[in-house]
Formats: C-alpha cells, structure tokens, sequence
C-alpha cells in the first residue's frame, strides 16, 4: 500500500455505483488523510448522491464531473485536476457503457465502443499527461482482453510493430461498421461485442507502455490493465443465472486498489492485464 505519509491525488471514472463506488471507497481507505480521492460521473445528482453515501461513512470523497463520450468533459476534468493540483497520481478508468440482451448488437455497437474504448482513448490522452513521478494507472478490462479470443486473421489489429492508439481506434470502427452491416462473422469477428471492446482496451494499454517504457520506466509510472473478475453488479446480473460465486464490489476491488497503490519501488507489473494480482496472458 501506499505510504500512509504520502499525500496523492485519485481519480476513479464511472464511480458513483458499483465496481467504480467500491474503488473510490477502497481509495479512500488506503491513501493518507492528506490525499485527494476524486469519485466521478457522468451524471452530477448521481455523482454527488454517491459522495454523501461515503461521507456518511466517514471517508471524504471529491466529486467532478466527467462524461467519458465527451472530449470537452473530460479535457476539462484534467484542467481542473492540473490547476488544483498540478498533477495526479492515480487514475483509474472504470466509466463503461453496458449492454443490453434484449438489443440487437448491431443496434448498440457503436455507442458501446464509443465510451468504452473511445473513452478510455479520451481519459488516456487527457490524463496521462498529468501522471506524476511513481504515478499508476489502471483500465478495468476483463480477461476477455486477450488475442487468444480473437481470430488470427484480426491479431494484426492489435499487435505488432507500429501500433498505435489511433489505430486501434479505427480498428473498432472498422469492427463497429462490419456488426452494423452484417459482415463481422464473415470476418472472423466474435459475436459478443464485449471481447473486441476489452481486446482493444488492454491493447491500448500495451502500447501506451510500451511507446513510453524508457520515460515511464525512468519515472516510476505503472500501467496496467485489471480484470476484476466477475462482479455482483446491476450490470452483471442480466447475463448469469447463477451469481453465488460473484464477488461484491467492494471484494474485487481490493486487487485494484492493490494494483494502483503499489509502492515507489515497484516495477511490475507493468503493461500487462492483471487478474488475481498475476498478469494474464496476451497471446
């Protein structure tokens, strides 16, 4: 855990519920009394309700305002955390779209990959510029983030020299026309939209890390996706007749808050998805 001397500045997306409320509670717990912990949402009321319900548990949140589909919203979240602050030590990127069962994939594709994967797109360029010296970032993924879950025929998409965050962005746009038109099957695309989302999530996560592993490196920064695992949510509980074995918010997220307060002298992981505290595998 984190120095309990030290004082930090947090910032969990998507937290006035579930996974993302659980995290700003785990924060708030973990780091000093001097540090920050912001809980974010797109919706003010619900962001603010969220904070008074921690409130009343004695821990002291910061609520700001962020809508992940939003350029401007989250560009202006991070001025407000760089003139407060000057910078930030943790950021978790939690703030997902969910989808619906009784929806055509093709009928939700786009807004899905739009906040999921765009957004976190938005969150990392905005944010990452602010990261400090021993900073950590994490992207909640899954462990349907890997390429072993995708067709051979698309790995390129995500892997490989010359890989960039922008082209994995046009990846899913070219993986959100071909659900729209009818072809991904043919394509070799799964028919979950869920994998694509969370393979282009963690790729993102890769080559961020990689493209800055010498600075980062030299700095102390960490980044890391995180698979919780399966969570007791309101948007989990559509898709399982059984949850007796789903953790509670605030059970998976204690490997979160472990991965993004690991101590100065820490060197891994890094770039990697993590479940269980143990990095997944990529291929």
């Amino acid at each position: 855990m984190t120095d309990a001397r030290e004082r930090k500045i947090a910032l969990v997306t998507g937290a006035n519920q579930g996974l993302g409320l659980a995290l700003v509670r785990g924060l708030c717990q973990a780091l000093s009394g001097k540090s920050v912990v912001y809980l974010t949402a797109r919706s003010e009321e619900r962001g603010r309700e969220a904070c008074t319900v921690l409130r009343r548990e004695g821990l002291k949140p910061e609520f700001l305002q962020i809508d992940i589909t939003d350029a401007t919203s989250v560009q202006a979240a991070a001025r407000a955390i760089h003139g407060r602050h000057g910078g930030i030590d943790i950021v978790i990127q939690n703030a997902a779209a969910r989808i619906t069962k009784d929806v055509a994939p093709a009928e939700q594709v786009a807004g899905f990959i739009d906040t999921n994967n765009h957004g976190t797109l938005r969150v990392l360029e905005a944010f990452v510029p602010l990261l400090r010296d021993g900073s950590r970032l994490v992207v909640v993924a899954s462990s349907f983030g890997s390429l072993r879950n995708l067709d051979a025929r698309l790995h390129e998409k995500f892997e490989g020299a010359g890989l960039t965050l922008e082209g994995i962005a046009r990846a899913l746009d070219d993986y959100v026309a071909a659900v729209r038109a009818g072809t991904a099957a043919a394509a070799g695309w799964p028919d979950w939209i869920n994998v694509p989302s969370k393979i282009g999530q963690v790729a993102s996560v890769r080559v961020l890390a990689s493209g800055n592993k010498a600075e980062f490196r030299r700095r102390g920064i960490l980044l890391n996706a995180a698979c919780p695992g399966l969570v007791d949510t309101e948007a989990s509980r559509p898709w399982f007749d059984d949850m007796s074995k789903a953790a509670s918010p605030d059970e998976a997220a204690r490997d979160l808050i472990w991965l993004a307060t690991l101590p100065p002298a820490a060197a891994e992981p890094y770039g990697e998805l993590v479940r269980n505290r143990r990095p997944l595998p990529w291929q």
